[in-house]
């Protein structure tokens, strides 16, 4: 089973040899490392930037008016705070010239915990980038759903912001990307880099069948009765399996992945809310103006008299950064056991 970063680095190639893509740019994207988390090894079209998150942005935006297809990268989500005014420009392009730049461009960068990354590498940006109106914003769980997604996201003629989870790049999925080899180890002996000799390696790309993932479209992931958890990203993982470990307690849940921030899936989601009466919604960012939170709006304003609890969020600790010691970055970000917990205290909650 491929990886998030060998189905990004898929994607890619499908995107610069099918799509039209003819840059994909940033901070070590290039040969010979291709990427921090080698998400861009063996790719044609890819290139060094300087150590400029406002440079790439930038760039991205001026490609795109120009009418290419740029895939830009901000190599960490920690690094893109300088940069909100473009993606605000980015966002608001398309309208504010009556449609004559829809600005085709995408914008990948890791964002979450999970790699003891301390204060400087693991940020949510998720909740902030909804907050720029014009963008679309995808976060997948897993690494068919990446794949799916971002060569949605190359099509799309908007611009859209591709986030995935630092924790769960190297993580195998337990689907396999249409075409992709049966045998994990033949897929990274044809397009894994050597460390000790990337300069002349090339890949040798598996023949992929089409796959798109549409934006905007959740996934039921399990079906329950008695309670909603709606999730993404690193957190979504652990939404199943605590859904799956309680079960066997006589609770039955049911486990939606969003996939796609802006825009969300507010059919499936209301239908679900409305079947259990009852909703919990975890992600990792920090809980003050949480994007979780517009969702408990939107679900109390259609589903208010279908509820038999209040709803609720989990969500990380209102901090200004995370703990270097992995006993902090535990406590301050939803853990399976915290994630369990709130579960089965909703579900056993009187009406």
């Amino acid at each position: 089973m491929a990886s998030i970063a060998q189905a990004i680095r898929m994607a890619l190639h499908k995107a610069e040899t099918q799509l039209g893509v003819e840059d994909i740019f940033g901070e070590d994207v290039g040969p010979p490392l291709g990427g921090v988390f080698t998400c861009t090894q063996g790719l044609t079209k890819s290139w060094n930037t300087p150590l400029d998150e406002r440079g790439i942005i930038g760039m991205a935006i001026g490609l795109a008016m120009a009418g290419q297809k740029p895939v830009a990268e901000i190599q960490f989500c920690d690094y893109i705070f300088n940069t909100i005014d473009l993606l605000k420009l980015a966002g608001n392009t398309c309208w504010s010239s009556h449609g004559q730049f829809p600005l085709q461009m995408v914008i990948m960068s890791p964002v979450g915990t999970g790699i003891h990354g301390s204060i400087y590498h693991s940020h949510s940006f998720e909740s902030m980038a909804t907050h720029i109106p014009g963008l679309k914003v995808v976060l997948p769980s897993n690494p068919l759903d990446t794949y799916g997604l971002l060569i949605s996201a190359v099509k799309d003629p908007n611009p859209v912001l591709f986030l995935y989870p630092k924790a769960l790049i190297r993580v195998q999925g337990s689907e396999k990307i249409p075409g992709e080899p049966l045998d994990p180890k033949e897929l990274s002996s044809r397009i894994d880099a050597p460390i000790e000799n990337r300069k002349s390696w090339s890949p040798d790309w598996p023949m992929l069948e089409e796959h798109e993932v549409e934006i905007g479209k959740a996934s039921l992931l399990r079906k329950g009765s008695s309670l909603t958890v709606i999730s993404y990203a690193r957190t979504l993982p652990l939404c199943v399996q605590a859904a799956d470990q309680l079960k066997t307690q006589g609770h039955s849940i049911e486990v939606i992945d969003l996939r796609t921030l802006i825009p969300w899936d507010e059919s499936l989601v209301y239908k679900s809310v409305q079947k259990t009466g009852r909703v919990l919604i975890v992600n990792e960012d920090t809980e003050v103006t949480n994007f979780g939170e517009h969702l408990l709006r939107k679900i109390n304003e259609h589903c208010f008299y279908f509820l038999q609890t209040p709803p609720k969020l989990l969500a990380g600790v209102n901090t200004p950064g995370i703990g270097l010691a992995w006993t902090l970055e535990q406590s301050q970000v939803p853990q399976l056991q915290s994630i369990q917990e709130h579960m089965k205290n909703l579900c056993e909650l009187s009406a």
